[in-house]
């Protein structure tokens, strides 16, 4: 897990990051630092965003990670908010699309004109980059626009590239889509297909505040001018804390967790428990297995541990599992959500089998 790291993580009031120092560390300081960028972020973000601690966890896990995610809550909660108040506390390049009925594919991914140079007169066609060509995108109330528009996110978020007139065009990394949707007011929506929603590592649900969160908010909200987090992390930041979660090394018996939970969800599959086949249609795939263990590895770092536990698989789970499972008629009449059927899996499966 060696490498030369950035130089640790400070607040200042400049906006660009150090240059990386030409030392070594050994792995444990390289998950300190890392437990202290994230501590960072949490201190900045905290100065916009009242609580939702465990979702801004999840989302610093899908940046963490290479990864996206999909933030699910009513109006109000302040999913766009804590999307922008990340981005700015990252030096990073950010871009919201704010998706419509009327939105076209080329509006993500950019189109090819007619360009006329002013000396020699010749005309040539040049690519004109739409705002997907952003370390952040906020793709808000993804589900507001036509399945031909949503395809266009496909292999941007798969392949981290567009394809215009037949020539691939790379997208700057990192590269995160970080989108919002809305449980309510499902008239004129199109639902994510299945496909496009197994790109997303996360669906992570927004909750209402508690009694002194919404009062604080109150007070913040009616209050004199608001405060604005300073940028903290750059793209050697990033770059750094994404190596060190891949270097983080699983044990054996923690993969094997992970496959028994994938595996439980698949009617078909001899480690299929009956309530699965009883209540879903469909199971989670291999990329639920690869999430669980990526995740698993943040989830551990974030917290200053040098190794990763099963409790790390369990802990996210959820938000990894409920839009890859899908609950048939017999569930939905008995009103058995997919989060109910990943808590009962986690239940039943030992992590010591």
């Amino acid at each position: 897990m060696s490498q030369e790291p950035p130089p640790a993580p400070a607040e200042t009031e400049s906006v660009e990051p150090e240059k990386p120092a030409q030392f070594k560390e050994d792995d444990v300081q390289a998950i300190a630092y890392f437990k202290d960028a994230h501590a960072l972020l949490r201190r900045q973000i905290a100065k916009v965003i009242v609580g939702q601690e465990s979702v801004i966890d999840e989302l610093l896990i899908a940046i963490f990670t290479r990864s996206h995610a999909l933030l699910v809550g009513v109006p109000g909660l302040a999913k766009t908010l804590l999307i922008s108040t990340l981005a700015q506390a990252l030096h990073l390049d950010f871009k919201r699309i704010q998706f419509t009925p009327d939105l076209m594919p080329s509006d993500i991914t950019g189109t090819e004109v007619i360009y006329q140079d002013p000396n020699s007169g010749a005309r040539e066609f040049k690519f004109l980059k739409g705002p997907i060509f952003a370390n952040v995108i906020l793709a808000d109330e993804i589900n507001r626009t036509p399945p031909k528009t949503q395809a266009a996110m496909l292999e941007a978020m798969q392949e981290r590239k567009v394809t215009v007139g037949g020539a691939d065009h790379k997208l700057p990394d990192p590269f995160f889509v970080l989108a919002t949707q809305n449980p309510v007011e499902q008239e004129g929506t199109y639902p994510l297909p299945e496909a496009q929603l197994d790109r997303f590592m996360f669906m992570i649900y927004v909750d209402y505040p508690s009694a002194e969160e919404e009062l604080e908010i109150m007070r913040r909200g009616t209050g004199g001018k608001p405060s604005q987090p300073r940028q903290v992390l750059g793209i050697e930041h990033i770059q750094y804390l994404q190596g060190t979660v891949r270097r983080m090394p699983v044990a054996d018996h923690v993969l094997q967790y992970a496959q028994r939970i994938v595996a439980a969800t698949r009617a078909k599959s001899p480690q299929a428990l009956d309530f699965c086949k009883k209540w879903l249609s469909w199971g989670a795939g291999p990329r639920a297995s690869l999430n669980l263990i990526l995740a698993a590895k943040a989830h551990a770092i974030l917290r200053g541990q040098v190794y990763v536990g099963c409790e790390d698989v369990a802990a996210v789970a959820p938000s990894i599992m409920r839009h890859r499972l899908i609950p048939n008629f017999t569930a939905q009449s008995e009103g058995i959500t997919a989060d109910e059927i990943t808590k009962r899996i986690l239940a039943a499966i030992s992590p010591t089998e």
